[in-house]
């Protein structure tokens, strides 16, 4: 009778691992870290470069959705523009809605165009006379304000004016017959929602701003004269006499080109906006606000883009 074996009975040696045949490795415990198996590469056996490929895609089309959404928004507008300048020259023509249109954009937005431009004016001098002062050349300040109302300032803040006030009225308008379901009885009526509500307020738009811009410059420069000869004690000879030779009238001209354009595209950007409003009166409330910003913004913009247009075109 033999003796028992060490660590065993009967002469048989225990084992942790389960033994399995015979050249092979006796595999690790249970909860343990598992091996790789043979032949495994590093990208088995670390990062999977199918996923690395698929977040970097995702994160390239993250960072264009930006631009694919802003050339989306650009051309949905300019079909909207399309559309409404092809039933420029049909029938019927409904000269009363064109009326409307202009007395809403046009004399409803004078109030604070007179208000805005008499005190930017007036502003304008006041620090042009402060600063010519040190130089003797207060009197300067007449023709560098007029000139300064009549290419930038009476365009710019007028066409701002404008969009904080017809541009979110029209939005909110339009907007508000879109959720009560009244453009879609225009529709049901055989009458085109584009010719009727859209048509007649870009036309508006674009010859009231010029006269908006036009006032503003009269009465920014009455309010510099009030500043600078009342105020400031500047000969009224002078001042006169340096707006005649600073002042031109093709720079007139540019103020009113620019202005055209600006009226044209922020009663578009509130006509859009209104037009495809959703969601009710809290998407009524969005549509307004985007179309007071993105108006506001493309003003900015655009100035940028038509000076340096109008600087080659039309050279002082």
């Amino acid at each position: 009778m033999s003796a028992p074996g060490r660590g065993g009975v009967d002469g048989q040696a225990t084992d942790t691992g389960t033994v399995g045949p015979p050249g092979q490795a006796s595999s690790p415990q249970a909860g343990g870290p598992e091996a790789p198996a043979p032949g495994a590469t590093k990208d088995q056996a670390g990062a999977d470069p199918t996923s690395v490929g698929r977040a970097v895609a995702v994160g390239v089309r993250d960072a264009l959705l930006p631009v694919v959404r802003l050339i989306d928004a650009l051309g949905a507008h300019v079909i909207l523009c399309v559309k409404a300048l092809s039933w420029l020259p049909r029938r019927p023509l409904r000269l009363v809605n064109y009326l409307e249109a202009a007395e809403y954009i046009g004399v409803g937005s004078l109030p604070i165009i007179l208000l805005v431009g008499t005190f930017t004016g007036a502003v304008m001098c006041l620090q042009s006379v402060f600063a010519f002062r040190q130089f003797g050349l207060e009197s300067m300040a007449g023709g560098v304000t007029g000139l300064a109302l009549a290419t930038e300032l009476a365009p710019v803040l007028g066409s701002l004016m404008l969009a904080g006030r017809a541009g979110s009225g029209i939005a909110t308008e339009i907007g508000t017959m879109r959720i009560s379901e009244q453009i879609d009885a225009l529709e049901s009526m055989a009458v085109n929602p584009i010719q009727f509500l859209i048509l007649p307020r870009l036309v508006a738009g674009t010859f009231m701003a010029p006269v908006l811009t036009l006032l503003f410059f009269i009465v920014g420069m009455g309010g510099a004269y009030i500043v600078a000869v009342l105020s400031q004690g500047v000969d009224h000879g002078q001042f006169v006499a340096s707006a005649k030779d600073l002042i031109e009238f093709i720079d007139v001209v540019q103020g009113l080109l620019k202005s055209c354009v600006f009226g044209f595209v922020l009663v578009l950007i509130g006509c859009y906006q209104g037009y495809h409003a959703t969601g009710g009166g809290r998407g009524v409330g969005l549509g307004t606000t985007r179309a007071v910003v993105i108006a506001s913004v493309t003003v900015l913009i655009l100035d940028y883009i038509l000076s340096n247009i109008l600087l080659v075109v039309l050279p002082n």
